[in-house]
């Protein structure tokens, strides 16, 4: 083991040492490996998913390893490079499934997962379903980039970790602590951040390239800030209908990323946002949650979705139904 290790790194990885094992030797076994994780990929999905797979390609050049999912509208290809296209006859035979950042069946991003013969469930959100032939889930991690990075520092002396790898794991965890401001944000994560850095990161570039936002985005704020709603108890929403979003010129995935506009703002207590989606025949409607301190996922589970306690999403068929996902969030504060 590298002495030069944090030791708080060294504890992680030794709580989690079984779980590691069983990992590394399923990805010796199989020479087919598919990564998965979350539709509507954000930082920590995509940072997870691409980070995972550059670490095995270095470490075992001769598996054939591929990242399935949908592009970001944004990030892609500036920030990740793009997403694998194969057909269904790549998974005949013996299939490695690794799925990151996502905690249950509906949200991961391509149903082909279920044709792998052995899976490994990796994740930091809280766990609702008990699946998987290797099951390493802990939400006190701010990332589930956070946990990959752990095992991989973990075992530096012995596997790569290249700045590639060290670079998508970075922005998993800037990502989805809000640049280290969110809960489960701890001395360990900036410890595990700074090491990433360490492999030779520019940390300006890569944050400059992370927040850049295309020019419509100053006009969907303007009509967020024009025609959102706050309630008494401090609950503050904005509704995108399709018809607004071309208007705009956004995208469906643009709806929710301005909704931290709210964030510190004094008196709101929790926001909303809710974007139609045309093209889901299903669920009309995606629904974004944020909180300062109050626990918010219970009312995202009760409207279709989940997730951690102060950011989670829901889904709705109807407009309809988005007065008592609100009415359940001003409970919250009635109290």
């Amino acid at each position: 083991m590298d002495k030069k290790l944090p030791e708080i790194i060294k504890n992680e990885g030794k709580k989690y040492q079984k779980e590691y094992r069983k990992i590394i030797k399923a990805i010796e076994k199989y020479d087919k490996i598919a990564l998965f994780r979350h539709t509507s990929p954000d930082y920590d999905a995509l940072g997870s998913q691409l980070g995972f797979a550059s670490w095995i390609k270095d470490n075992f050049p001769n598996k054939e390893v591929i990242c399935l999912g949908d592009n970001h509208y944004n990030y892609t290809p500036r920030v990740f490079k793009e997403m694998d296209r194969v057909n269904a006859n790549w998974f005949d035979g013996p299939v490695l499934a690794i799925l990151v950042d996502v905690a249950n069946t509906p949200r991961i991003a391509d149903p082909r997962y279920k044709k792998a013969k052995y899976k490994i469930r990796i994740d930091h959100h809280p766990k609702i379903e008990n699946w998987g032939k290797v099951i390493l889930i802990d939400e006190t991690y701010v990332a589930c980039a956070e946990i990959l990075a752990n095992m991989f520092l973990f075992y530096r002396d012995k596997y790569v970790l290249s700045k590639e790898t060290a670079k998508n794991l970075y922005i998993g965890i800037v990502g989805d602590s809000g640049g280290f401001k969110y809960q489960h944000t701890e001395p360990r994560t900036f410890i595990t951040a700074g090491e990433l850095v360490s492999t030779g990161l520019d940390v300006t570039e890569i944050t400059q390239n992370m927040f850049l936002k295309p020019k419509n985005d100053l006009d969907l704020k303007k009509y967020i800030l024009n025609n959102y709603t706050l309630t008494e108890q401090g609950v503050a929403y904005y509704i995108l209908t399709d018809q607004i979003q071309k208007e705009l010129g956004i995208e469906v995935e643009q709806g929710k990323e301005s909704i931290n506009i709210f964030a510190n703002i004094e008196g709101i207590n929790a926001w909303v946002s809710a974007t139609e989606d045309v093209e889901d025949h299903t669920w009309r409607w995606r629904i974004s949650l944020r909180s300062k301190t109050t626990p918010i996922n219970e009312v995202a589970s009760h409207f279709n979705g989940g997730g951690h306690e102060n950011a989670s999403g829901a889904k709705l068929k109807k407009i309809e139904e988005l007065p008592a996902l609100i009415e359940e969030l001003n409970n919250l504060f009635n109290k």
